[in-house]
């Protein structure tokens, strides 16, 4: 018999992937309002929630795709070729030039990325919820946070105790050059490196047991996950104090807080959809439903519009931007946000016919 489908979980999805867009495809980087910005280094704004909770859903996911698969080689050879897929593409995206000769030259490649952060992640979270239990995954989860904290925090680095400043003696940012080399977002780190990984683990891991406590517990499902929100909540904010909370280096702290805040959310949009049955922001299922590709699509879109000129002084990009937002709009915030808002009008739209006339294109 095929599980029932827990209403939360899609809409939550889908809404994170719109928020991801909206997040990515501004009119212009120099007006955003401050909740669309990254925080500068330490703390958080509501747009460092959106990939955390992105990583959160994927474990739920795994939970749920993956409690009653056999654990043999055709399990794990399709997790593998999934991740690898989201890989691809994530490579893909970053050497891929709408122009001749179509490809960055290899010395210009981005190695890691949000698309390649995702493929390592549900690989490794999906391979520990095959061979361990909810005690296991848990101890796994704990041991890398704390190891991770210690690691960044307390092991020297050239001869000097380590920082969590962004260069240089910080150890994300120094493996990151050691093993990436120029192959980074910025010359001195990247957000999506490879120390930072783990602890992004760390985020599915959390969800998949969130997604244990939505499949196996039938009473009070809202205090459980309530209890358990604020308790990451609670214990992120008190390790802030001494590892902050930050998304570039994915922080131990970092990953309590947005679980935390995913959790709560959870929990209510879970209570009013699948305890209450109050049906509300199916268009976000619609969109969850191709989650993968359609952000790999706004993406790609994004990156040609903004390549490709339409005359000496213009891209496609600009040329929208300009023609149908500024000429009209004279908040300059206000102008990037429609365009960025119209963006995603456009792939919830997508999400919608895709849905309609049943076309699910699995990565």
């Amino acid at each position: 018999m095929k599980a029932k489908r827990i209403a939360s979980v899609d809409v939550l999805r889908g809404f994170t992937i719109a928020a991801m867009i909206l997040v990515n495809t501004p009119g212009t980087w120099s007006h955003i309002y401050a909740p669309l910005e990254h925080a500068a280094w330490h703390g958080y704004t509501p747009t460092d929630l959106v990939f955390p909770f992105f990583l959160f859903i994927v474990g739920i996911s795994i939970h749920f795709a993956y409690k009653n698969k056999a654990k043999n080689s055709q399990t794990y050879r399709k997790i593998a070729i999934r991740s690898l897929k989201i890989i691809g593409l994530g490579l893909f995206l970053g050497w891929f030039l709408p122009y001749m000769p179509f490809f960055k030259s290899f010395s210009e490649l981005r190695f890691p990325g949000v698309l390649q952060r995702i493929g390592v992640v549900f690989f490794i979270a999906a391979v520990l919820n095959l061979n361990f239990n909810w005690k296991g995954l848990l101890s796994i989860g704990i041991a890398i946070l704390i190891g991770y904290w210690l690691w960044m925090g307390f092991i020297p680095l050239n001869d000097e105790m380590p920082t969590f400043d962004r260069a240089p003696n910080n150890w994300a940012n120094y493996l990151d050059l050691k093993i990436f080399g120029t192959h980074t977002w910025q010359e001195d780190y990247d957000p999506e490196g490879f120390l930072s990984t783990f602890p992004a683990i760390v985020t599915s891991i959390i969800g998949i047991l969130i997604g244990k406590v939505l499949s196996e517990y039938k009473k009070n499902k809202l205090g459980v996950l309530s209890a358990i929100g604020v308790g990451m909540l609670v214990l992120g904010y008190i390790w802030n104090i001494w590892f902050p909370i930050n998304k570039a280096l994915w922080s131990s702290s970092f990953v309590l807080v947005t679980a935390g805040w995913g959790t709560l959310i959870l929990s209510i949009v879970h209570y009013i959809m699948d305890e209450r049955q109050i049906k509300f922001g199916a268009i976000f299922k619609y969109v969850g439903s191709n989650a993968i590709v359609i952000y790999f699509m706004s993406s790609f879109i994004s990156k040609t519009f903004g390549m490709i000129q339409v005359n000496e002084t213009e891209s496609i990009h600009s040329w929208l931007y300009h023609t149908f937002y500024t000429s009209i709009i004279s908040t300059d915030k206000l102008a990037s946000m429609c365009y960025a808002l119209s963006v995603v009008a456009f792939y919830m739209l997508l999400g919608y016919i895709l849905y309609k006339r049943n076309i699910f294109i699995k990565v």
